[in-house]
């Protein structure tokens, strides 16, 4: 099986055209991949980053997480999932019995494996996953569109921490690839005016397209164009999506008092809030985001994505081999939009 493998604890990864192809446990089914898109955390990886080693990677390792495929054989105990079934992939691969998943937070489950990263993913042209991390398509859904779900879910996600932006004034800080889906809902949710700030040039002219007010952190003060340009003071709620330093401080301080700000960049070295200033003066909500809600983030993504409500298959900036992955990575690390290997 042609396989990107990921040995050894240092920059690099090898293609394989003999990789061992996986037999599905009794609870598992095997996919032929459609699709894998790359994601930050596969060039994490691949580089060996601070934030790549923090997730303690199992190696040696097939990486890629981002993917949708089809069913083409079922172990033993499988119930509910069929051959010939359009799948999607949740990576938090769950236990189902710790007390995070019995009381509705599998996504951060106790005994979490992580696809991808702590067990195989999916750049190569077949992967076995549990049957419970199996998410069902409609035949309105692409499967290219399906490998962006997991990207696009932790968007719906962080939603879901902010409440409702209906009528609300929002502050998305980085335009790679999720903050950029975050301005299309954020509009396709209600908010009255999206504020973007990103250095790079492309990623800002792109969430400016696609309804943001454009702010390049090297030239505007960002807190102080959010708040002239809302009428509360400050944005009503702000997303952290670049995980670059000094930037929460930025977006703290551009919020209105009681607003809420999400986090969803994973900085690679601790991050100093200043508590009496924000969250105890200001009454700032401080929330994180770990993956997708499971399964309410997917079911509301793909109502949005099936009603043509959200086009995520226009988030696809490049289509490529699966042999062409250097390419890939190396367009992923500087694209506004998404790159997409096939097998």
């Amino acid at each position: 099986m042609r396989a990107l493998l990921k040995e050894h604890a240092a920059p690099g990864a090898r293609l394989t055209a003999d990789a061992a192809g996986p037999e599905p446990e009794p609870d598992e089914v095997l996919i032929e991949v459609a699709a894998t898109s790359i994601c930050g955390t596969d060039l994490h990886l691949y580089h060996w980053s601070p934030s790549a080693q923090a997730f303690a990677p199992t190696l040696p390792l097939i990486f890629g997480h981002e993917t949708a495929g089809v069913v083409v054989q079922r172990g033993a105990d499988v119930r509910r999932v069929q051959v010939g079934d359009r799948v999607s992939v949740e990576t938090h691969v769950f236990c189902g019995v710790c007390f995070a998943c019995r009381t509705g937070h599998a996504h951060c489950c106790e005994r979490m494996q992580l696809f991808g990263l702590t067990r195989s993913g999916a750049f190569a042209e077949l992967v076995a996953v549990p049957e419970r991390v199996c998410f069902a398509l409609p035949d309105a859904v692409a499967l290219e569109t399906a490998a962006l779900f997991e990207p696009a879910g932790v968007a719906v996600r962080a939603l879901e921490r902010a409440g409702s932006v209906a009528g609300s004034s929002v502050l998305i800080c980085g335009c790679g690839p999720i903050g950029l889906m975050l301005v299309a809902l954020c509009n396709v949710f209600g908010a009255s005016r999206v504020f973007a700030s990103e250095p790079n040039a492309a990623k800002r002219e792109r969430a400016v397209s696609l309804g943001a007010v454009g702010l390049d952190p090297a030239v505007d003060d960002v807190g102080e164009a959010c708040r002239q340009g809302s009428r509360r003071g400050g944005t009503d709620a702000a997303f952290e999506c670049s995980a670059a330093p000094g930037v929460l401080a930025t977006m703290l301080a551009a919020l209105r008092a009681e607003g809420i700000a999400v986090t969803v960049g994973h900085p690679s070295e601790p991050t100093a809030v200043d508590v009496a200033a924000f969250i105890n003066k200001q009454g700032i909500t401080l929330r994180g985001v770990f993956g997708r809600h499971i399964w309410r983030s997917w079911e509301t993504l793909v109502e949005l994505v099936a009603s043509g409500r959200f086009d995520l298959g226009a988030f696809v900036e490049h289509r490529l081999a699966l042999d062409d992955y250097e390419r890939g990575l190396g367009l992923a690390a500087r694209e506004p939009g998404k790159v997409v290997l096939l097998p």
